[in-house]
C-alpha cells in the first residue's frame, strides 16, 4: 500500500472516530435533556430530595456495576481520593439545588441558567487551575450575565428563589468541571464516575432524612424515576466515552443542543413556551458560550489539517 493510500485511510479512520464521538456526545445530551424533563415532571408531585435520591440510586447501581463488570480497582491515591471527594460533594450539591429549582422554574429557563456554568468556569479557572483569562473571556462572561438578567427579569414572572438555586447549581457544576480537569489523567473515568455517584447518593440520603417525604411514588412513578436515573447514568457514561474519542474543545459547542431540547421539551410536555425576553437571554448565554468554545474548535481543525 503506497503512502497516499495510508494517509487517506488514516484520514477516513479519524473522520469516523470524530463522527462516532460526536454521535455519542449528542446522544448523551439527549439523555441529560430527558433526565431534566422527567425530573421536572416528578418534582411536581414528589419532594425534590426524594427525586434526587432516586436518580442517584439508579446511577450508583449503574456505575458500580460497570466497575464490577470491567474489574476496575477501587484503590486510588490519597490525594486523588481527596479530589474525588470534593468533586462528588460539588456534584451532590448540584443535585440538591437543581431539583428544587425545577419546582420553581420552567424547564427551558432553568436549563439556560444552568448553562451559565461554562462562563463561571472562566471566572474560577484563575483561582482553581492558575489559568490565565483574557479580556475576550471576561467579555463573554459579561454577555452571559446580561442574558441571565433577561431571563430572571427582576420583577417579572420568574421565581427569584428558583433562579438563586439554579445559579448555585451552575456554580457547583463549574467546580465539578474544574475538578474533572485536575483528575482527568490521575484516575480512570469509571473510578471518577463511581466514586462521585456514591458521594452524591450519600449526600442525597442525608438531605432526605431531614426532609422526609410525606408522599411516596406508586409503581408507575417508580418506573419513571428509574427511567430518569437511567437517562442520567447513560448520559454520563456516553459522555465519558465521547471525550475518549474526541477532544473536549471540539465537543464543547454541541452542549447548547441541550438548551434547544429544553425549549422543545418545555413546550411539548409542560406547555411552557419561554417569553421573548427569556428567549433573548437564552440566545445571549448561548452566544457567550459559543464565543468561548468555537475558536477552540476552529483551532483544532486547523491544527489537524496541517
Amino acid at each position: 500500500m503506497d503512502s497516499s493510500n495510508v494517509v487517506r485511510q488514516t484520514a477516513v479512520t479519524q473522520q469516523a472516530q470524530w463522527l462516532k464521538g460526536c454521535g455519542l456526545f449528542l446522544c448523551s445530551l439527549v439523555g441529560f435533556a430527558c433526565l431534566d424533563a422527567l425530573a421536572k415532571d416528578l418534582v411536581g408531585r414528589y419532594s425534590a430530595p426524594l427525586v434526587n435520591l432516586a436518580r442517584y440510586t439508579v446511577i450508583l447501581l449503574l456505575s458500580w456495576g460497570i466497575m464490577w463488570i470491567k474489574q476496575i480497582p477501587l484503590a486510588v491515591a490519597v490525594s486523588d481520593r481527596r479530589l474525588l471527594f470534593y468533586r462528588g460533594f460539588m456534584l451532590g450539591s448540584v443535585g440538591i439545588c437543581f431539583m428544587p429549582a425545577l419546582q420553581y422554574l420552567p424547564l427551558a429557563e432553568g436549563t439556560a441558567l444552568y448553562f451559565l456554568s461554562p462562563l463561571i468556569v472562566v471566572l474560577l479557572a484563575p483561582l482553581v487551575l492558575r489559568e490565565k483569562v483574557g479580556l475576550k473571556q471576561y467579555a463573554a462572561v459579561l454577555l452571559g450575565l446580561i442574558g441571565m438578567l433577561l431571563i430572571v427579569n427582576p420583577g417579572g414572572d420568574i421565581s427569584l428563589v428558583g433562579s438563586l438555586l439554579m445559579l448555585v447549581a451552575a456554580t457547583g457544576y463549574a467546580m465539578v468541571q474544574l475538578l474533572t480537569r485536575k483528575l482527568a489523567h490521575r484516575v480512570q473515568s469509571e473510578q471518577m464516575f463511581a466514586y462521585t455517584a456514591l458521594i452524591c447518593w450519600l449526600l442525597g440520603l442525608i438531605v432526605l432524612l431531614f426532609w422526609w417525604p410525606t408522599v411516596w411514588p406508586g409503581p408507575r412513578d417508580t418506573l419513571e424515576m428509574i427511567l430518569m436515573g437511567l437517562s442520567g447514568g447513560i448520559g454520563q457514561f456516553l459522555l465519558i466515552y465521547a471525550f475518549k474519542l474526541v477532544p473536549a474543545s471540539t465537543l464543547a459547542p454541541f452542549n447548547y443542543f441541550q438548551l434547544v431540547l429544553a425549549v422543545i421539551f418545555s413546550e411539548l410536555f409542560f406547555s411552557q413556551m419561554p417569553s421573548l425576553l427569556s428567549l433573548s437571554g437564552m440566545v445571549l448565554i448561548a452566544v457567550a458560550g459559543l464565543s468561548l468554545t468555537l475558536p477552540m474548535l476552529v483551532a483544532y481543525f486547523r491544527a489537524k489539517s496541517t
